[in-house]
């Protein structure tokens, strides 16, 4: 058996590596990783060399405790098998499909609260999207969607496709979306999205804008800033009603932002919302714990089943192929996954 290892070695490089297959510890298992899922955003970040130097990677995360500095491993979204357990009392985890936040590699060790195991409804495939499906849930916690409003989503990678699967629940009076990427904008409303428009037009503010003036008297209420890119968040600026809420689900990294706070946005008493998955908001903390929205993040992965977004699928000794397709393509993808088989 090889314990294949992928490493951020510097910027737009990685390498994989043959380690030793670890030992579980007493109070540990050891997982065989079948299938990893890698992050279009944040790993992308990390491989273009964009991460500030300040920050652990995660520190929610334990497999993700150090300091952002070349060479590391990166990844949370592993899907695997228990295969050996370090006590007995752990034994009742001994060939279950578990899904466990670490980075990618052929096997490693995590303890029990670490290891969420899957119900026998949900696939191993569609289990690799539990952290975006967390990450939809927690964008739409912090912003409390209203009945009857207008709501914009920019970006339609993994997780703004899962809000739109999600928003489309709810009785809105128009689900819009934009990405610069013509396959998105056919899956976004194909999971129920009322109209696209393409972001990369000069005009996409003015389409959007002359789109709801046909269709309602009112602005856009509500946007979810999902693309990554900083410039987004002016297009969502400019968008947005009067009191108008903008959740920032993106992370920018070193990327500069230039935000145009002097018109609109003052004047307009516009919100900003950060969005971040490792926290629950405090003033939903009295109902709601990470446990409860793990829960609906499976249901919602049963019934949403997103395996049918992956794109593409490599070995892990082929991984540097994989993230230069993401660099160099990322119009031909959504969700690339690794595998592991020997």
């Amino acid at each position: 058996m090889k314990n294949h290892v992928l490493y951020f070695n510097k910027p737009n490089q990685i390498r994989v590596l043959e380690e030793t297959i670890p030992k579980p510890e007493l109070d540990e298992v050891l997982i065989q990783n079948v299938q990893s899922g890698i992050s279009s955003g944040t790993e992308m970040l990390f491989y273009r060399g964009l991460i500030p130097a300040d920050l652990c990677m995660d520190e929610t995360i334990p497999a993700l405790r150090h300091p952002l500095h070349y060479p590391f491993k990166y990844g949370y979204c592993s899907v695997g098998k228990v295969i050996e357990t370090g006590h007995p009392k752990l034994n009742h985890l001994l060939n279950q499909w578990v899904f466990v936040f670490n980075p990618h590699e052929s096997y490693f060790c995590a303890r029990e609260h670490q290891v969420i195991v899957l119900p026998k409804q949900i696939s191993p495939l569609d289990a690799l999207f539990i952290p975006n499906m967390e990450t939809a849930i927690n964008l739409i916690l912090d912003s409390s969607p209203l009945i009857g409003e207008n709501v914009l989503i920019l970006g339609l990678g993994i997780v703004g496709l899962l809000t739109t699967a999600l928003l489309q629940q709810f009785p809105l009076a128009s689900l819009l979306g934009g990405d610069l990427h013509a396959k998105r904008r056919e899956l976004c409303q194909e999971l129920g999205a009322e109209k696209t428009f393409d972001a990369l037009h000069a005009d996409f503010c003015r389409h959007v804008t002359e789109y709801l003036q046909n269709v309602t008297p009112h602005s856009i209420d509500l946007i979810y800033e999902l693309t990554g890119n900083p410039e987004a968040l002016n297009h969502a600026i400019s968008l947005a009603a009067y009191e108008g809420r903008i959740v920032l689900g993106s992370w920018y990294g070193k990327k500069p932002c230039a935000i145009d706070l002097g018109g609109r946005f003052h004047r307009n008493r516009i919100q900003i919302i950060a969005s971040q998955v490792s926290t629950i908001a405090s003033e939903l903390q009295g109902r709601w714990t990470k446990s409860r929205r793990l829960a609906l993040v499976l249901k919602m992965l049963e019934n949403i089943k997103p395996s049918r977004f992956i794109s593409h699928n490599f070995h892990i000794t082929e991984a540097q192929k994989a993230y230069q397709l993401l660099d160099v393509k990322p119009e031909d993808t959504l969700m690339i996954t690794l595998t592991y088989e020997v």
